[in-house]
């Protein structure tokens, strides 16, 4: 009896012990979720929550999660949430499966975005502010950050002032801001501050931004007006760009492959005279008979052929993103290369991101991003902004090819570049083969990490502190070598060969400490402040040695100390900005919104009695759509009244030391005893009252949504006035002083902004589109305090108080100087030659003839995207355009120009002579010049397909995620009237004088790829 009484308990208790681990190890919790339309969720994260455990949804939404139990005695609690969808807990109780529908959250109430030193409700943003996603950004394969967010963004003006890889970009917000000062907005990078290329740099030096991966980017918001900017104070007036990368969630670790692979070709090439053509041409303007029989010369070499090639374009990422609720990690490597439509150019980028965020606590939470780069950029020489005709031949490839005669050979019979010197009896030696300029090495490597380390703690309920440390660290290294084996052998001399280095090191610092308190009262009325305090140092170096005379090109640049000449240069400057600044957001009822922001900057390149400039904002909102009188007004599901005023600042018109009087030893060399001595002169004069740019921006803007917003429209109406411009001033010679550096010019821009969203579609077949266009004007208001109304900055190009910048003013053409014509005084006038209209009627070509014959800024300027997904298919395309903006084609100029020893446009093959009596093309005339006149002002107006995307998913794969293949043709078409390679040109870069100038940059590329996206 007691043996079978110690069984049973035996027996009970293992049973006992059996079930209670049963129950603790839990049950497999799996099940579907979906869409409202009921379609699937790919990608839904579902924690099991205070926990670390977790999944995700896979293609077709199914998941599946073991050991799920009650913790603590607490009920087990699922949490799923996805991005655009309303978060929800389930408690699993003793089920095993949970479908759940998750429903769409509404937009414009809940969304989040981005602003400075925080985020916001959308429902409570009463500036300007335009977001993209990270998959518009992409949509097109761009080596640039600034790249994506052309014609997305109302009031955002996207300039490709060059289409090679990497090539330079220019970016006004709401019209141009300063003369001589940087008109680029300010970029944010997960909090790290860097600025675009500088006004004074070349069409040709690689972007800034170009580092930058724009896989990388989960979203960017741009910040227009003065509410949203004015908590970045002095670095505000051109606006901000918030761009925040990539970082891990909790749940299942996800791996992503994204890449392509595709190839570019020149959209277009100009048409050129024939060999036969120039040899008649040439015969004309020596009167030699060079040629002897032009016409058995046929069609002669193809120098554009020979330059513009097909090139291939690839990039390849891989992301690893996962973590537990306490620690979230995001990791991607990428591989980018583009080779340039034009010979010997190439982009290549390698880059990695590590975000990292970790809670320590519950009060207590730190966090890293970091973003390295290492670019090698290999370029060619275009874009000239010399105003000769003759240096776009000789220094530009493309105008050199344009400009080779096709009578010439472009190799030797060993298959080296044969200079034009040795050919043709050195008929041609001022000449350049474009291979030659191919040749020359022009290599600049950059290596940059931008590291952002923070801490978050809470100190009270409500009350939040955020420590944040950045760090911009670049270097970077040009090489160039021009080599003595593109030189004619007659001209070859002791100066042959040249080579330079110049390394340049640049380190920017910041701390911001950052207080904000947020609270609610009476459950009606919101409170935010927010306190920083930032300080900034940007440090940076560059040196320089020259060399020219080398014995021969085995070396390139590599031993400099080979050359016979060599000059060493050197520069090092340091700079300084401490920051002050509040902000108050008050809510009511999520009705009426009112924000006040004041800043305070201190910078070091301004004058001892100006350190210091205030920028204040105020802003509010009205959401009128909850006035009960609007109760039962269905169709309208939204509509929010905003307004704003404040002052921003810049300081980016003046370089360090400006404020000081300072000394040169630039052009001071003397001799004594037949030695040559460097000497220091006085440079600058001292200005002490030298102080900030600042903006004053007026904004009201209007939020519709109609239809539970499937339909949205945005309306702003802005005006800003720029005062205190930094403005170089000319000084009566007596002073000792040439020029000085103050705060004399002014200028106004004023506008509006349109953008509209629309979901058509919303079942088994989806269909949107989105649209926006901007109106901007801007006006000159004074130059140097009333004394200059109107100077010229080119022959072509002036600054007039009242008009807007940079318009052309020239002669106007008024056709061919014809036999019995009288040819008025006053300028190089001939017969056949250009004919000019005497304006003033004095009978007699003068200055007062010139008149104001195109405006450079465009009218309008517009996107349109459209994006249709039907099953597992996927369609999207893009266009942009530009309408009303004029173009002066310099490059025509100097190729309509018939003065002898270079190819022309093939419509001088129609010039005047005295049996063709034409009206357009001068006859041919050796060392003409043809006058500056409205013939060379075109119409730059265009409308571009930018993008047409075909993608497909596969079905469920077990293990993967989600496969994408996809096809896209980017640049597919341009509709323009304009006759040069691409109507989007300014060879000036980023000037905010002479805008809308052609002498020949480098083309854009039209590319087709494919395209992989694969998630595990």
């Amino acid at each position: 009896m007691k043996i079978r009484i110690r069984f049973f308990l035996v027996l009970g208790l293992t049973i006992l012990v059996a079930a209670w681990k049963a129950h603790a190890q839990g049950s497999t919790v799996s099940g579907r979720v979906t869409g409202p339309d009921g379609n699937a969720l790919p990608g839904v994260s579902i924690i099991l929550k205070n926990t670390q455990r977790g999944t995700t949804s896979d293609a077709d939404g199914r998941y599946s999660l073991p050991n799920v139990q009650a913790t603590n005695g607490q009920p087990a609690v699922l949490t799923f949430s996805f991005i655009g969808y309303v978060s929800q807990d389930v408690t699993v109780g003793n089920r095993t499966t949970i479908d759940l529908t998750l429903q769409t959250d509404d937009r414009s109430l809940n969304e989040v975005v981005v602003v400075g030193y925080g985020t916001q409700r959308k429902i409570e943003t009463t500036g300007s502010i335009a977001s993209v996603k990270s998959t518009d950004l992409v949509q097109t394969p761009v080596a640039n950050v600034a790249q994506g967010l052309q014609a997305r963004v109302s009031g955002v003006q996207v300039t490709q002032n060059s289409g090679a890889p990497g090539g330079n970009v220019s970016v006004r917000i709401r019209g141009t801001n300063s003369i001589n000062g940087n008109s680029e907005p300010l970029y944010i990078v997960d909090g790290i501050q860097i600025s675009n290329s500088n006004p004074s740099d070349n069409v040709t030096t690689l972007s800034p931004l170009s580092t930058i991966n724009p896989n990388d980017v989960e979203s960017i918001e741009v910040l227009k007006d003065a509410s949203a900017t004015a908590i970045y104070g002095s670095r505000a007036a051109n606006g901000v760009v918030l761009i925040t990368t990539k970082r891990g969630r909790a749940g299942a670790t996800r791996i992503t492959y994204d890449g392509y692979y595709g190839v570019q070709k020149a959209a277009k090439t100009l048409p050129v005279l024939s060999a036969a053509e120039f040899g008649q041409l040439e015969n004309e303007v020596f009167r030699n008979n060079f040629y002897q029989n032009p016409a058995s010369l046929g069609e002669g070499v193809n120098w554009q052929n020979l330059i513009f090639r097909q090139a291939p374009i690839q990039s390849h990422q891989l992301s690893i993103t996962g973590g537990s609720e306490k620690t979230q990690l995001s990791l991607s490597g990428n591989y980018f290369n583009q080779d340039g439509i034009i010979i010997a150019s190439n982009f290549k980028r390698y880059s990695y991101r590590i975000n990292v965020d970790h809670k320590i606590n519950n009060r207590l939470k730190i966090g890293t991003s970091i973003l390295g780069t290492y670019a090698i950029n290999n370029g060619v020489p275009y874009g000239s902004t010399s105003l000769g005709d003759a240096d776009v031949v000789s220094s530009s490839i493309l105008g050199a090819a344009l400009g080779a005669p096709p009578t010439l050979q472009p190799y030797r019979p060993d298959g080296s570049v044969f200079p034009f010197g040795e050919q043709a009896n050195g008929q041609y030696r001022e000449v350049t083969n474009p291979l030659g300029l191919a040749a020359v090495m022009n290599q600049t490597n950059i290596r940059r990490t931008l590291a952002n380390f923070f801490a978050d703690a809470t100190l009270l309920k409500g009350l939040n502190y955020r420590a944040s440390f950045n760090i911009d660290l670049q270097n970077s290294l040009r090489d160039t070598y021009s080599p003595r084996s593109i030189v004619s052998r007659t001209d070859l001399n002791d100066n042959s060969g040249s080579g330079s280095k110049i390394n340049s090191n640049s380190t920017v610092l910041l701390h911001e400490s950052i207080l904000t308190y947020n609270t609610t009262l009476a459950e009606r009325h919101s409170l935010k402040f927010t306190g920083v305090f930032a300080t900034q140092s940007n440090l940076y170096n560059t040196n320089t040695i020259n060399a020219t005379g080398f014995p021969n090109d085995a070396t390139g640049d590599e031993a400099l100390q080979l050359a016979l000449a060599r000059t060493v240069n050197s520069y090092r400057s340091k700079e300084g900005l401490d920051s002050y600044l509040g902000r108050i957001n008050y809510g009511y009822r999520d009705r009426y919104f009112l924000d006040l922001t004041a800043r305070i900057d201190g910078s070091s390149k301004f004058g001892a009695n100006h350190k210091y400039g205030f920028f204040p904002a105020i802003a509010g909102a009205w959401r009128i759509i909850d006035e009960p009188f609007l109760k039962n007004v269905n169709w309208l599901s939204d509509l929010k009244l905003r307004g704003s005023w404040g002052i921003t600042g810049n300081a980016g018109g003046i370089n360090p030391y400006q404020s000081l009087a300072t000394v040169s030893s630039s052009g001071s060399d003397y001799q004594f005893n037949h030695t040559y001595l460097t000497g220091i002169n006085p440079s600058g004069i001292a200005n002490p009252d030298l102080r900030w740019e600042k903006s004053a921006q007026t904004d009201i803007g209007l939020d519709i949504g109609l239809l539970n917003n499937r339909l949205s429209f945005i309306v702003d109406v802005y005006q800003k006035t720029t005062r205190d411009l930094l403005y170089v001033r000319a000084l009566p010679l007596s002073s000792g002083y040439a020029t000085i550096t103050g705060n004399f010019a002014s200028l106004q821009n004023k506008g509006i902004e349109l953008a509209a969203n629309a979901r058509i579609l919303q079942g088994a077949l989806k269909w949107d589109v989105s649209a926006n266009a901007t109106i901007n004007r801007n006006k000159v208001l004074d130059l140097d305090g009333g004394t200059t109304q109107e100077r010229f900055v080119t022959t072509y190009s002036i600054l007039s108080v009242g008009q807007p910048l940079g318009l052309f003013k020239t002669y106007v053409f008024d056709g061919i100087n014809q036999s019995g014509e009288t040819i008025l005084p006053g300028y190089d006038g001939r017969l056949g030659g250009h004919k000019l209209k005497d304006i003033n009627g004095d009978g007699q070509i003068t200055a007062a003839d010139q008149v104001i014959t195109g405006n450079p800024n465009p009218k309008l300027i517009f996107g349109f995207s459209t994006n249709l997904a039907y099953k597992n298919f996927d369609f999207s395309a893009f266009l942009s355009g530009s309408q009303g903006n004029d173009i002066y084609n310099q490059a025509r100029f100097a190729f309509e120009t018939p003065l002898g020893q270079r190819n022309l446009l093939k419509g001088v093959a129609n010039r005047w002579s005295a049996t063709n009596p034409n009206q357009e093309y001068a006859s041919a005339a050796q060392g003409s010049r043809l006058p500056v006149s409205d013939r060379f002002v075109e119409d730059g107006s265009y409308l571009r397909c930018k993008n047409i995307t075909l993608g497909y998913t596969l079905p469920q794969i077990k293990g993967i995620q989600r496969i994408r293949f996809y096809a896209s043709v980017n640049n597919l078409f341009t509709i323009t009237k304009y006759s040069g390679f691409d109507p989007e040109v300014n060879s000036y870069a980023g000037s905010n004088t002479v805008l809308g100038v052609d002498n020949l940059v480098y083309p854009p590329a039209r590319s087709v790829l494919g395209g992989l996206q694969v998630t595990f």
